[in-house]
């Protein structure tokens, strides 16, 4: 694949040491001399490329959609903090038979953290001594608060949990990144948690995006691909 990369701090540094790895070419590099160029002019940058990755910031969004929507290149959208435009981003891939993918976390194991907390809070939702909570730690300069995967734990643990419960969120050093699902009753915690050791797996899971949304339209979240992924190794299991 020709992958463009739009935003090249840590995890686009990151992304490109990996696609090579993987023989994927880093055809075009998007960074922050590229702030202001309209979605017109992003989008003469972007044709020719199979597939583009987006860990900029939430302000570009917006434009980096429209960018790709013109250059019909699919965007795999790792920025987080950018909710309030998702009906409105839905939209515009919808109507413009766009690809898109996007997740609040990309990292593998995170997704299947997921589906561990989806299991967990269908369970104990089953006792009504117990009441939920979500704790998230990240480093300083992570600006949302609180983070996109503890939002999604949220959306997953109140599928469940009807009652409103508590997200904390720490901002400190270096964290990499901490989640956990706790469920708290009179005898005792029951405590679930996620620590990120490096930013690897976040890149490893943006090019599975990528490799994966090429050839498709529509608009995804990255756990419809991890879902598929599951099918497929039960399958090659079984």
């Amino acid at each position: 694949m020709k992958i463009a990369l739009i935003g090249y701090g840590a995890m686009g540094k990151l992304i490109a040491g990996l696609a090579a790895d993987k023989n994927h070419e880093i055809a075009v590099v998007i960074d922050e001399s590229d702030a202001r160029l309209s979605a017109e002019k992003l989008a003469e940058k972007l044709r020719g490329v199979t597939v583009a990755i987006d860990f900029s910031i939430a302000a570009a969004v917006n434009r980096n959609v429209e960018a790709c929507l013109l250059a019909d290149v699919p965007l795999v959208e790792g920025t987080t903090g950018w909710n309030d435009e998702k009906e409105n981003v839905k939209k515009l891939i919808e109507e413009n038979n766009g690809a898109f993918v996007f997740g609040a976390n990309f990292s593998i194991g995170v997704n299947l953290f997921y589906r561990i907390a989806d299991f967990a809070a269908e369970l104990v939702s089953k006792f009504d001594d117990y009441e939920a909570f979500i704790e998230e730690q990240h480093h300083s300069r992570k600006k949302d608060a609180p983070s996109g995967t503890a939002l999604k734990l949220k959306e997953i643990v109140a599928e469940h949990f009807t009652k409103d419960f508590s997200v904390s969120s720490i901002r400190a050093g270096n964290i990499p990144g901490t989640h956990r699902v706790g469920f708290d009753g009179a005898a005792d915690q029951i405590l679930l948690e996620h620590a990120a050791r490096s930013r690897e797996g976040f890149a490893a899971g943006a090019i599975l995006a990528a490799e994966w949304i090429v050839g498709k339209k529509g608009f995804y979240e990255f756990i419809e691909v991890m879902d598929q992924v599951i099918v497929q190794q039960s399958k090659i299991q079984n």
